[in-house]
């Protein structure tokens, strides 16, 4: 006991005391419905006090053991917690390892001990989806899902499921429901546009690309979200174009256009709609316009399978010279005016042109098959077989394979997306056989 304890003891004596000397008289006490008693004031005084102190240590008594009992249960539901991370923890180990026998086993354990555990119905979920057990997949992404129907990554769990069994209208609902949960979702905005991509729903798409960029967080990810944009109305205008929907073809592309003038895809779709609406002419100015902006030897391909369809050769012979007159170096644009004169029957001009190009050292098959046949018009056979030697390796004849500028993807056949890295007006010409990007 204290000293401040037993000062205060000492004084409530010293009280009791001298409250016994000036109060020595007794006083009645009735209880109801009971007895008569007088008793001297210190007594009540003294009893009152002893009862007053045991109703509060009862108080006391009662409060300490609730507290005990709660510490107890706390402590149990803490070490029954730590068990069952520590089991979840082994089973997020081994499902790492590529080990999902041994994880399952520890996954049980898990279930055994909480079987409302929602991690783990969803790991079970994963392994049934590795092993292309659809159902049982399901089964415990639901069980998750009942447990807290707003849980993100059980909706995302279930979102994935249905994109491996193909139900897409099923994962966009999924999707729809995260987006009400969380609108400015960037994870869910990806994988319905992924999905609309897939099924060429190119409107729509448009629509969830301007939501994605507008939520996007750095300056780097805006930036290559409106480069997107501006590809997936390239993608609407050419689903257009293909469907023979005119009108919409044009306005997207003149859209894009608007948005990035040297987007290559879209003038050469801009291009092909206004031949379609028999404006022959104004397709033509608008390529030779483009190509005097870009300098794209892909627009001027185009340009010239449309002038020599027309018969104004001249006119892309004036071209091509101007072209070389501003870039007397320009490889590509050589050997696209020496392949013109070739087509042409003018054997002279593309000899000249052709044996102009200073190649460095290097073999262009597509170069040399032309010089090759070339030689073979000026009755050379011995320089011809020297040339077509050198274009052993050609695969297709005066054809120049395309590459893109940013994945280093080769192929034969033009479009206006990459296969290879998915990016939009990226493809160009080489006079390579094979891409040195």
């Amino acid at each position: 006991m204290s000293k401040l304890s037993i000062s205060m003891f000492i004084l409530f004596l010293g009280a009791v005391a001298l409250f016994a000397i000036f109060n020595q008289e007794a006083t009645t006490i009735k209880i109801p419905f009971g007895k008569t008693y007088e008793i001297p004031k210190i007594a009540l005084l003294l009893l009152s006090s002893a009862v007053g102190a045991l109703a509060m240590l009862i108080i006391f008594a009662i409060r300490d053991t609730k507290r005990f009992i709660i510490n107890r249960q706390y402590q149990k539901r803490q070490k029954k917690e730590a068990e069952i991370q520590e089991l979840y923890s082994k089973a997020l180990n081994t499902l790492l390892a590529h080990n999902e026998g041994e994880a399952k086993e520890f996954l049980k354990s898990v279930l055994s001990k909480e079987p409302e555990h929602l991690d783990t119905l969803l790991r079970f979920g994963d392994i049934a989806v590795s092993e292309e057990d659809f159902q049982k997949a399901a089964e415990y992404y639901q069980r998750a899902r009942n447990l807290n129907p707003q849980n993100l990554e059980t909706l995302f769990s279930l979102e994935r499921l249905m994109e491996k069994t193909g139900r897409w209208s099923d994962a966009l609902n999924y999707l729809e429901e995260i987006l009400e949960i969380d609108e400015e979702n960037l994870s869910a905005l990806y994988r319905k546009r992924d999905i609309f991509e897939r099924q060429g729903r190119w409107d729509e798409l448009v629509s969830v690309q301007k939501l994605i960029l507008k939520n996007e967080h750095t300056e780097r990810d805006r930036n290559r979200e409106r480069q997107n944009l501006v590809g997936y109305k390239y993608e609407y205008g050419r689903h257009g174009l293909e469907s023979g929907e005119l009108e919409k073809a044009k306005k997207a592309f003149r859209t894009v256009l608007r948005l990035e003038k040297d987007f290559v895809p879209a003038t050469l779709g801009l291009a092909e709609v206004l031949l379609r609406e028999g404006e022959g002419e104004e397709a033509i100015n608008l390529l030779e316009k483009s190509y005097e902006q870009t300098s794209s030897p892909i627009i001027l391909a185009r340009l010239e399978d449309l002038l020599i369809s027309l018969g104004e050769p001249a006119r892309l012979i004036r071209i091509y010279r101007n072209s070389l007159s501003k870039n007397p170096q320009d490889l590509v644009i050589k050997f696209f005016l020496g392949k013109l004169f070739y087509r042409l029957e003018m054997v002279d001009d593309a000899f000249e042109t052709l044996t102009s190009i200073d190649t460095g050292g290097a073999v262009y098959p597509e170069l040399h098959q032309l010089t090759g046949n070339l030689y073979m018009k000026r009755h050379q056979p011995d320089k011809a077989v020297h040339e077509f030697r050198k274009a052993l390796d050609i695969k297709i004849a005066l054809r120049l394979p395309y590459y893109c500028k940013e994945c280093g993807f080769t192929s034969h056949e033009w479009s206006g997306r990459c296969e290879g890295c998915k990016r939009w007006n990226t493809l160009q010409f080489s006079l390579d056989s094979t891409c040195k990007a």
